[in-house]
């Protein structure tokens, strides 16, 4: 039986995959091809050059984090109900860290990573906001730690753990 070609979307998934567990160089046809027990041929049906693959990976990405986010926003819920999904959100980003690597030497990657930055320390601000901490630099500090915690790589939940307790923290000094 012959195997059902990938479509773009299971190449770019594999990419992420791929991306997270060894980082930017696994962004090749070659190594993409062997993960996915495929041809070459098959990534260069889809994308025209490793280049254009890398663009759409990282357009993808930055789709589903922006989406992810517009449906956190949402959802109903406490003010603690909704900081906690928020870092939930940004815990579940698994390729976060690679991209945050890969950023330090691609601009592209930095400018796509800046702007999902941006849109959720936005909403990490407004969420402080509701329950009035309106001092932006606690947002950038709290958001901080999210990115810094997962860049430890901690597997055991402790980054979501030490974001409860900051949560829990700002709802005590409200």
């Amino acid at each position: 039986m012959a195997k059902a070609p990938l479509s773009p979307a299971a190449w770019i998934d594999a990419g992420l995959e791929q991306l997270t567990a060894q980082g930017p160089l696994a962004l090749r046809a070659e190594p993409l091809s062997r993960h996915l027990k495929t041809s070459k041929g098959s990534f260069y049906w889809h994308f025209k050059d490793v280049p254009a693959f890398q663009k759409a990976l990282l357009a993808e990405w930055k789709s589903r984090a922006l989406n992810t986010l517009k449906e956190d926003s949402a959802q109903n819920g406490t003010a603690t109900d909704k900081m906690i999904r928020f870092g939930q959100s940004v815990q579940e980003d698994t390729a976060g860290p690679a991209l945050r690597a890969w950023a330090q030497q691609d601009k592209a990657v930095a400018k796509a990573l800046a702007d999902v930055d941006k849109t959720r320390l936005a909403r990490l601000t407004d969420l402080m906001s509701d329950i009035g901490v309106t001092n932006e630099e606690f947002s950038k500090a709290a958001y901080g730690s999210l990115v810094g915690l997962k860049q430890m790589h901690s597997d055991d939940g402790d980054a979501l753990v030490s974001f409860a307790a900051l949560v829990d923290l700002v709802m005590a000094l409200k």
